[in-house]
């Protein structure tokens, strides 16, 4: 895997993923205090979240159940003190679909959280990870 960092100006920077997808990042700077994009930490925290969501939607698919959205939604803590690594991540499922298995999306993002997912492996090396979940019905079955 590549990628590759260039800086922009300030604290602006593109990151370019090694299949050509483009993103900026940065963090505040200036009198108004705005954000170019989202910062290296909140990516890595997007990409926990991402990475655990596309897991829990391909295992929920592989069993043959009928999920039509997936939404994590992540809440974090950091260290005070340099690295600021994350210390606490708590990332609540929305799960919603079809008659869809109550137990089945709880082995789904258990398998996603303790083997498959690698970026919430890499968290949990300084983070306690944990999770929720909600099912959310959309139709008839």
């Amino acid at each position: 895997m590549k990628a590759r960092v260039k800086w922009v100006e300030e604290r602006t920077f593109v990151g370019e993923s090694g299949s050509g997808h483009k993103v900026v990042l940065g963090t505040a700077h200036g009198a108004d205090g705005k954000t170019p994009g989202p910062s290296p930490m909140e990516l890595v925290l997007i990409g926990t979240g991402g990475c655990s969501a596309f897991d829990v939607v391909h295992i929920l698919e592989k069993g043959r159940e009928a999920v039509e959205d997936c939404v994590v939604e992540l809440d974090a803590d950091r260290a005070e003190t340099d690295p600021k690594v994350f210390t606490r991540i708590h990332m609540h499922f929305i799960v919603k679909g079809r008659a869809l298995s109550h137990d089945k999306v709880k082995r789904a993002i258990d398998l996603s959280i303790e083997k498959y997912c690698s970026a919430s492996a890499m968290m949990a090396k300084t983070a306690t990870l944990t999770h929720d979940f909600e099912v959310v019905e959309t139709g008839a079955k």
